[in-house]
């Protein structure tokens, strides 16, 4: 059956007209008075779009519209808005301030960032969880900074799956269609008014994809969609899902996000100079652009590396193995030609840049080395994480200690205007002073949270409470009313929780790993504390498990049957369905955030972090985010950060030490209230949370570390590598050359100490070492000396390195260096001698297997 298509447009009136721009960016989802607008516009259908203003306008009756186009009050809330979104759009932005573009023409200032998935609004469900909140707080604190960054993913077309419970409790997955139409993203258009479309290989096919456009405030996010009728049915799927699927499903994906997403940007005349990519889905992005550099700049394969590499920012977040993506040989094998194709790259060196050890020709291919390999900035998302990744992919820097392995950390952070109440937004903006939004990077301006009155913020807190109370009663009697419970069950619902007890909430990925039954370990204990009849606790639950992850939903089917214990089912609820609207209503008005993974499994965690400034205390294991921001006046610490062989001996003393901290402590400070009703000691850690975690972790915070870290020198770097005919970057490539093939040739002879074995602090150490450097130049290596501390075990502890100095003089091949080092502190020392890079041309001289010690 041929079907024409076209689409139907809301007839606006003029003085309205400002709706429509509004509608299709989604600067509205963090201003409040911008969404109050559409729920003014008409309540009904600003329920039944999902919150989605977009779909809101196609919803209103021309009556309607017409009545408000006559109603100043309106017309006047909508021009107010309307103002203060222009304001934001075109006034100063901090990054063009603070940071002056590179020197040269104005295209090469891009930053492109690629993700998987994108959190930015409950109308655009393109996420699963933490890593697409993270990105979508990343565009919006772009957009709020004046970042010259454009961001690329996929448009799935049935997004993540949405979540409901059978009468059993056991998880089962829906997946309805987006319907692009009425969502805040519009067709990206050539002049002549086609859309824009691009085309990847995918094994003997040609892929076509069509781009999206999403508005974020000042910057844009572009999604590639393959549900077009250019592609057969198979390839429509590419798009389908978010993680759905199979293997070859996701490697389809990554071949269209990584490859095809630059293509995308090269379609909309939209050049970039870096790219950052935001875990390793994308670095098939790495591959295209060696691909481009040849293509346009008639480089070789290694000069294009070598221009990509200063150019290229990867951010890991998995903190395991086993969770970062990997392709079988076979696979690869497949698909070789759709990822090399234009670039002369042989079987074995595209298979070497994705395995930890090139030369084990049965290793997998795994995105994540391939993304370490191709970036100069590698970083972890949390200071632990960092620690646990540079164990985790050290050998990809065979000889490097841990410690110098070349992937930092910049810990996550939370864009605050999304994730604060509006109520609680209302009471910080009278305090803090329009310096609270309009520069956002001041984080100095929590410490006037101490402004508030106690009586005003425990009141702010008890409206968001009862409110969230009456969310979970309304969403279980859905919940119930979708399995068909009788009459008597939907009327508990409206009795469960009270806006009275200690309300705590955990919600997250249920994944084995995050624990949700540590609080279970002892059913007696924890039935004490839900039914104390002075002191009771009460506890929500939130969260989604994958679709094949069973353990996960057995998890979950475990809370709920025994939530459903009559003497509980009053204290303790799972709601479904867990998403952005839901995780609002959670962050604001929980009183306890609780998080028990298992360290070191948590690469961050951002949830605790939205209820920290919205005045939540966190009761957390020390992994993640909490390790580095807990102290004891802001928050609860289960355990102090030990590591256990035997899981089940942590499980047992971990929930043990989770009781005593609600008995001992939580409860009782809650309860703690004067003759005012106020909790004071609950309220000063309120006050204390929100000061340190507003200026400690807000994404403002995380941006301008990116931008000082590495956006700002990639840029600089992508100029100077692109200057006189890429004449850096094929310099670079000649000398990593000349590293490969006389590499071999370097030995280090002999050590000797001019010293006695026995120094004084304040002494100075002499050492001499007799290097071989074979054809190599003295100047295009570092002879270091390598010293510190010695521990126990005979390892290094904190070293330090000094480079070594040679008159140049060469006797039968060899050099001699040499060193003087001052002896500061006392102990047990020692030292080696050991030869790496040294090029002005290389950001660091951390090349792989580039390393020769004594």
């Amino acid at each position: 059956m041929k079907v024409l298509s076209y689409t139907v447009h809301p007839e606006i009136p003029e003085p309205l007209k400002p709706l429509e721009e509004l509608a299709h960016n989604l600067w509205v989802s963090w201003n409040f008075d911008a969404v109050a607008l559409f729920i003014r516009l008409d309540y009904d259908a600003w329920l039944h779009s999902n919150q989605n203003p977009a779909r809101v306008l196609g919803a209103v009756s021309q009556q309607r519209y017409e009545e408000l186009a006559t109603d100043d009050s309106f017309v006047s809330a909508v021009n107010s808005v309307y103002e203060k979104f222009l304001k934001y759009k075109n006034g100063t932005e901090w990054y063009s301030e603070q940071h002056p573009k590179p020197k040269g023409d104005k295209a090469r200032d891009v930053i492109a960032y690629f993700s998987m998935e994108y959190g930015l609004d409950v109308s655009l469900p393109i996420y699963s969880g933490g890593l697409g909140i993270l990105s979508g707080d990343h565009v919006k604190t772009s957009s709020d900074l004046g970042l010259p960054l454009v961001a690329v993913g996929l448009l799935y077309r049935q997004g993540y799956f949405k979540q409901y419970l059978n009468a059993d409790g056991f998880q089962q997955e829906s997946y309805p269609e987006n319907d692009w139409y009425n969502m805040p993203v519009t067709r990206c258009l050539t002049a002549d008014g086609d859309d824009v479309k691009i085309t990847v290989k995918i094994v003997d096919a040609i892929v076509t994809a069509r781009v999206w456009e999403v508005k974020v405030g000042r910057n844009s996010l572009y999604l590639l969609d393959t549900n077009i009728d250019e592609n057969t049915d198979e390839y429509k799927r590419i798009t389908a899902t978010l993680y759905g699927g199979n293997r070859e499903t996701r490697i389809q994906q990554e071949i269209l996000l990584g490859i095809g997403g630059i293509r995308a940007l090269r379609a909309l005349g939209i050049n970039p100079t870096v790219t950052h990519m935001n875990e390793g889905h994308s670095a098939f992005l790495g591959i295209e652009r060696i691909r481009e550099h040849m293509e346009l700049d008639g480089l070789s394969f290694g000069e294009a590396k070598q221009a990509l590499w200063p150019t290229n920012i990867f951010t890991t977040h998995t903190p395991v193995p086993a969770g970062n993506e990997r392709f079988s040989i076979e696979t690869m094998q497949k698909y070789f030609e759709s990822v090399t194709v234009g670039t002369g790259i042989s079987w074995d060196d595209l298979m070497a840049l994705g395995r930890e050890n090139p030369t084990d020709t049965q290793e997998h291919f795994c995105m994540t080395v391939l993304a370490l390999r191709l970036s100069a900035y590698n970083n972890g998302v949390s200071v632990l994480h960092g620690d646990v990744s540079r164990e985790m992919w050290r050998n990809v820097w065979p000889g490097l200690s841990r410690d110098e392995v070349p992937i930092g950390s910049i810990t996550n952070g939370v864009h605050p205007r999304t994730w604060l109440s509006h109520d609680m937004l209302d009471l910080l903006d009278r305090y803090f002073g329009p310096r609270f939004e309009n520069e956002p990077v001041n984080l100095d301006i929590w410490d006037r949270i101490d402004r508030v009155s106690d009586e005003e913020l425990w009141r702010t807190h008890e409206r968001r409470k009862s409110r969230l109370v009456a969310f979970a009663r309304e969403r279980l009697k859905e919940q119930l009313a979708a399995r068909g419970a009788s009459g008597a069950h939907l009327g508990h619902a409206s009795e469960v929780l009270s806006p009275n007890v200690l309300t705590i909430c955990f919600a997250r990925r249920f994944a084995t790993y995050k624990r949700a039954m540590l609080l279970f370990r002892d059913p007696a204990r924890l039935k004490k504390l839900l039914s104390d009849p002075e002191r009771p606790i009460q506890i929500i639950f939130a969260g989604k498990a994958h679709p094949h992850d069973i353990p996960g939903k057995n998890l979950i089917k475990d809370i709920v049957h025994f939530a459903g214990s009559p003497d509980v089912r009053s204290r303790i609820v799972f709601l479904e369905n867990y998403d952005m609207t839901m995780a609002k209503y959670l962050v604001s008005g929980a009183d306890l955030w609780l998080n028990t993974p298992r360290r070191p499994l948590e690469a961050s965690g951002t949830s605790g972090m939205k209820a920290a400034i919205n005045g939540v205390l966190n009761c957390s294991v020390l992994d993640g985010w909490w390790a580095e921001a807990y102290r004891p006046e802001i928050g609860y610490a289960i355990g102090r950060g030990e590591v256990y062989a035997d899981e089940e001996m942590q499980d047992e003393i971990e929930s043990k030490a989770l009781y005593d901290l609600l008995e001992r402590e939580i409860v009782p400070t809650f309860y703690d209230t004067g003759l005012d009703g106020l909790p004071r000691e609950w309220i000063r850690k309120m006050k204390a949370t929100m000061r340190e975690i507003g200026k400690q972790f807000s994404s403002h915070r995380m941006l301008h570390e990116y931008t000082d870290s590495f956006y700002t020198p990639a840029l600089e770097n992508g100029v100077r590598f692109a200057a006189d005919n890429y004449r850096l970057a094929k310099d670079a490539a000649a000398y990593v050359a000349r590293l490969r093939d006389h590499w071999s040739e370097i030995a280090i002879h002999d050590i000797v100490a001019h010293s006695a074995p026995r120094l004084n602090v304040g002494e100075t150490l002499e050492i001499e070492a007799t290097v071989q450097l074979g054809a190599l130049k003295s100047e295009e290596v570092a002879v270091e000396l390598y010293f510190g501390q010695i521990t126990s075990q005979g390892d290094f502890d904190h070293p330090s390195t000094i480079e070594m100095s040679t008159d140049g003089a060469v006797h039968n091949g060899t050099r001699v260096y040499r060193v003087s080092v001052p002896c500061g502190i006392t102990g047990q020392q020692g030292c080696s001698v050991r030869v790496v890079p040294k090029d002005h041309a290389l950001v660091h001289p951390y090349l792989p297997g580039f390393v020769i010690w004594a």
